[in-house]
């Protein structure tokens, strides 16, 4: 009976790491149907996420099961408890992807993104998949100093962000009210998405060591301040 259990716990990490990587990708191929108004490959996001709230569904029905049946502990029950928390984080950065993706489809067959700005939301949607594959790589590995290390990498989404804004808020802008809502959209829903990857490890920071990521950050020095 406790291989069993054990087994199913098992089975709702491998779940977790699906999740995360079919989100990575989702974000991803959302980012190429936006710049490129790629219509079949938008719809095909879109579509797709569905698998991602059925894996959620799934995880949340065997994570009910197992506190009923075996009432974990301590470990087990720290495993389960955030293993739902971070089922939640992925299901939403699904949603953001399918939200990328919606926008493709609205504007076709024209594209949401102004040429001169291609540059900065590619790279957006590259970076936040980079971030959902090494939060996967957390998840299979429990690696804490990996995990850790997600929120410095946020860092650079968040200048993205900021530059993004700066652009929007300059005189030379020229694209129109319409496309600066899409735009201060897109870069609403990366910035959000680079925030539950970092959440994803944070959690699983709780789960191994049992305290909060920001607990155990080094301080930045503030000599000479």
């Amino acid at each position: 009976m406790r291989d069993a259990y054990h087994e199913e716990l098992d089975s709702i990490g491998e779940d977790l790491v699906e999740m995360a990587r079919l989100v990575g990708s989702a974000i991803g191929r959302a980012t190429t149907a936006m710049l490129d108004a790629d219509l079949n490959l938008a719809e095909t996001v879109i579509a797709a996420d569905q698998r991602v709230d059925d894996l959620q569904h799934e995880l949340e029905a065997r994570a009910i099961a197992l506190l009923a049946r075996q009432q974990p502990v301590a470990t087990d029950l720290r495993i389960v408890v955030t293993s739902l928390r971070m089922s939640a984080d992925l299901e939403r950065s699904g949603d953001l992807a399918q939200h990328v993706a919606k926008l493709a489809r609205l504007r076709f067959p024209d594209k949401a993104v102004p040429h001169d700005l291609h540059a900065t939301i590619l790279e957006m949607g590259q970076l936040a998949q980079r971030l959902m594959a090494k939060a996967a790589e957390v998840i299979i590995t429990k690696d804490v100093d990996l995990a850790l290390q997600l929120e410095q990498d946020d860092d650079e989404m968040d200048l993205l962000h900021r530059a993004l804004f700066q652009h929007l808020m300059d005189d030379r802008w020229k694209h129109g009210i319409e496309t600066a809502v899409d735009v201060t959209l897109l870069g609403r829903y990366y910035e959000r998405f680079a925030d539950h990857a970092v959440s994803v490890a944070k959690r699983v920071v709780y789960l191994v060591t049992g305290e909060h990521a920001d607990d155990l950050q080094t301080p930045t020095s503030v000599e000479g301040a």
